[in-house]
């Protein structure tokens, strides 16, 4: 089976709203295309192992993907369409991360593993990454990962790189608490409008931090998205809530509790994806070596602005890089697509990594 026929039929499998499908398609896959051990959890993900030795490189993606344009889905319902044309295959999921997770499994299925290979693929990425964190707490903490994430055309055109850093996401609430009272008769409540605003006040002061990689610098940022309060056009107001999205840098958060010790002002998190920062400069360097070696272009090192599986992965204590065929722009896009040339490349990337991946002591 080619990468682009393995891709084709990940792609096929609709996987927004249920992944069980795709989930089986791995697990049969596997079983199938080799002889190691394969395995599939009760939430989904699904993990394949081969080699030995005490440190664990990971290949690692997710098979669930947001839900689809209606001009990616066959007229019968129950598949995703693919399309082949100008060397890209259009669908969804292509970029974002089918098509890197068939690379990564051709790889894992090829390679001669210098220590122990494992192949990963999480369910619930695009919903917070559920699937991941229930990896994690069953004891899935690999010395070091491969993310297949997009890294692609970040340094330049027709260049792969391995991204070493990425922002986290933390999504909270300030929920303003007041005193309703009839509005001609103002003076006899307590506006909770009038906090919120107060609140964000606050937050539009607050620094928020960056930090240094790759050459870059990562930028967090505070941006307030929603405002929601008041009952009636007569009504002082007794609530009012504000949602905040902020992105996170490794190391450092801005300092949003500071907000609720004010009468009246409750700050809670709804979510919060960690940031990612590769501290191995050798296993950053042995995939810049391998991707290097897999293209004509010359990759970087550089930093992504969104987040993935690799903060979760890294906050549990796994080095991570993230190295993968999608490019900006591309992921959820009604047109999403990817370059099959890509994805060759990101195959061999991964090959060779679980080759020399770790060395020698």
């Amino acid at each position: 089976m080619t990468l682009v026929e393995l891709t084709r039929d990940l792609v096929s499998i609709p996987s927004h709203d249920d992944e069980t499908e795709a989930s089986e398609f791995l697990e049969s896959w596997l079983r199938r295309e080799t002889d190691v051990d394969v395995s599939r959890d009760e939430v989904g993900n699904v993990f394949a192992r081969k080699g030995s030795g005490d440190e664990t490189l990971a290949l690692v993606g997710h098979h669930d993907v947001v839900g689809p344009a209606d001009a990616q889905v066959a007229a019968a319902g129950d598949e995703y369409t693919v399309e082949e044309r100008d060397g890209r295959l259009y669908g969804r999921g292509t970029a974002d991360m089918k098509g890197a997770v068939a690379a990564a499994l051709l790889a894992f299925r090829d390679a001669d593993p210098a220590g122990e290979l494992v192949f990963a693929s999480f369910v619930g990425e695009e919903v917070g990454g559920v699937g991941a964190q229930h990896a994690i707490e069953q004891g899935f903490v690999p010395e070091y990962a491969i993310v297949g994430e997009g890294s692609t055309n970040y340094s330049g055109s027709d260049v792969t790189d391995v991204a070493v850093a990425h922002k986290g996401r933390r999504g909270s609430t300030i929920t303003a608490h007041g005193t309703a009272a009839h509005a001609s008769e103002a003076d006899a409540g307590e506006n909770a409008i009038y906090r919120a605003t107060d609140a964000i006040d606050r937050v539009r002061a607050l620094e928020a931090p960056s930090v240094d990689v790759a050459g870059e610098t990562l930028a967090g940022s505070l941006t307030v998205t929603e405002i929601e309060g008041g009952s009636a056009w007569n009504v002082v107001p007794a609530r009012c809530a504000v949602t905040i999205d902020e992105r996170t840098v490794p190391g450092e958060r801005a300092p949003l509790e500071r907000i609720a010790d004010r009468e009246g002002i409750e700050w809670t998190v709804d979510q919060d994806w960690p940031p990612m920062q590769c501290e191995d400069a050798a296993f950053a360097d042995a995939v810049l070596d391998a991707a290097t070696a897999s293209q004509t272009a010359e990759p970087e090192h550089v930093t992504k602005p969104h987040a993935t599986d690799a903060g979760w992965l890294s906050a549990a204590g796994t080095e991570c890089v993230i190295c993968g065929p999608s490019e900006p722009g591309e992921a959820h896009t009604d047109d999403e697509s990817v370059s099959i040339a890509v994805l060759e490349r990101c195959r061999e990337t991964y090959r060779r990594v679980a080759e020399a991946w770790p060395p020698s002591r």
